[in-house]
């Protein structure tokens, strides 16, 4: 590992290729294939070289560090979030494209959210989601600071959406409960507590709660309708 080559971030560095199989693609594919199935605990350079069958000392012919490694793992997700084609004229309606893609996104790779919040998301697929972002909201009379600020907050929403889901279980690799099955186990406790009286709010709406993947994607459209409101009354929008 030459001082040279290891200037700069990640991205703008060049591989070398010694051996056809073992590319970066594939180290970082890999990655995030054990990431997804076991989550980011799993993923190291020894368990990503057995798995692509090569010396974890190879590796490093590609990816330095394992922070590279992390750092190429959000990129190359970051591209899922990217929509395809033109996004629609209404600012609203654009945005809400993105959101929507980056919910799923985060849904099918949970470990993003801790890679999201501990480090910057600054390689080539992240600046292009930033754009794309942008562009959704490039129609609209206001700052471009007050732009980045909707979508900081329809970000947050996303990621605080997807956090409470993966907490729930779902979509989240490896858990050890189903929702309906953590439901089941704690539906007798809530009843008996409930029952108590101690919760005369909650009570009446504990059995109304609608649960699962339909339900969960009611809330979030919901949500999203109540905050893009509130942006645009607060913005005369």
């Amino acid at each position: 590992m030459g001082t040279e080559q290891a200037q700069g971030p990640v991205w703008a560095r060049e591989t070398a290729g010694r051996r056809p199989k073992l590319t970066r693609e594939a180290i970082v594919r890999t990655a995030i294939e054990v990431a997804d199935a076991e989550g980011l605990d799993a993923v190291s350079i020894r368990r990503i070289a057995t798995e692509l069958g090569a010396r974890a000392m190879s590796l490093y012919t590609h990816i330095e560090r394992k922070e590279d490694l992390l750092d190429l793992m959000a990129d190359e997700t970051n591209a899922e979030i990217l929509v395809e084609g033109e996004l629609p004229d209404d600012w609203r309606e654009a945005i809400s494209a993105v959101v929507r893609r980056t919910r799923e996104t985060i849904r099918r790779h949970p470990w993003l959210v801790d890679l999201v919040a501990s480090r910057p998301q600054v390689g080539p697929n992240g600046l292009r989601h930033g754009e794309q972002s942008l562009a959704a909201l490039s129609g609209l009379p206001i700052p471009p600071e007050q732009k980045w600020r909707i979508i900081a907050a329809v970000d947050d929403y996303a990621l605080g959406f997807v956090i409470r889901e993966t907490l729930r279980g779902e979509g989240r690799s490896g858990y050890t409960w189903t929702p309906q099955e953590r439901e089941a186990l704690m539906r007798p406790y809530l009843r008996e507590l409930l029952e108590s009286g101690e919760f005369p709010n909650l009570a009446p709406l504990v059995n109304e709660i609608a649960s699962g993947p339909a339900a969960a994607d009611e809330d979030f459209e919901q949500g999203l309708r109540w905050m893009l409101d509130g942006i645009a009354g607060d913005l005369g929008l």
